[in-house]
Order: structure tokens, then C-alpha cells, then sequence
């Protein structure tokens, strides 16, 4: 519920707070971005690649 939480925060927030917040979160979404595009590189890396479909098949490219 945290994204609930964060919502409430910022209704309540006087406006001239608003764009320090947002600076924040999008600090956090970005570092967010970062973690997850590392870790999915970090799986591809890991998983072996698969056989040529030509291979497969008994085909000449």
C-alpha cells in the first residue's frame, strides 16, 4: 500500500513542496528502472541460448 501512502503525502503537501517530491520519486523511479534493467540483463546473461531454428529443422540459411 505504499503507493497509496505516497498518494495521500502529496495531497497533503503544501505547494510549495510538491516539486521537491516529485524530484524524489522520480530519483527513486529512475534508480527503480536502473536495478530492474540490470537484473534482466543479468537473467538473459544467464539462461543459455537456444539452438538455430535452421539447426532445428535440417535447413541450409
Amino acid at each position: 500500500c505504499l503507493p497509496c501512502c505516497l498518494l495521500v503525502t502529496l495531497l497533503l503537501v503544501d505547494d510549495q513542496l510538491r516539486p521537491q517530491i516529485c524530484y524524489i520519486l522520480d530519483g527513486i523511479l529512475f534508480l527503480y528502472g536502473i536495478i530492474l534493467t540490470a537484473l534482466y540483463c543479468k537473467v538473459k546473461g544467464l539462461t543459455p541460448h537456444a539452438t538455430d531454428t535452421y539447426e532445428t529443422i535440417g535447413m541450409k540459411k
